[in-house]
């Protein structure tokens, strides 16, 4: 069975940094997306970057020159690197994988991934 789990969400200072990382288990789709989103109360789920087996990566206008995505093949792990964060960053962040490879910009919509995880909350405080 697939599996995503995230760690590394805490409480930071508006301009802090945090790294957020998603182990991913027995997933064998040897092309794939891997994805970070995040949701706030009382919003939709939002997008936040993504990055295919093809090296391609998307990420939401909000957050350009401020977050990096990563992954570490070795270890099976994806990373969200966050810096010059903002109160308007709060929100819970879900890792997401599935078998397919972005096409043109953006990060794909949900929908388009099978899997998640559990989720991990991030909170900036002004």
């Amino acid at each position: 069975a697939v599996q995503l789990v995230e760690s590394g969400g805490g409480s930071v200072q508006a301009g802090g940094s945090l790294r957020l990382s998603c182990a991913v288990f027995g997933y064998t789709y040897s092309s794939y997306c891997l994805g970070w989103f995040r949701q706030a109360p009382g919003t939709e789920r939002e997008g936040v970057a993504a990055i295919d087996s093809a090296g391609t990566i998307n990420y939401a206008e909000s957050v350009m020159g401020r977050f990096t995505i990563s992954q570490d093949n070795a270890k099976n792990t994806l990373y969200l690197e966050m810096n010059s964060l903002k109160p308007e960053d709060t929100a819970i962040y879900y890792c997401a994988a599935g078998p397919f490879l972005m096409i043109g910009v953006g990060v794909p919509e949900s929908t388009a991934f099978g899997y998640w995880g559990q989720g991990t909350q991030v909170t900036v405080s002004s």
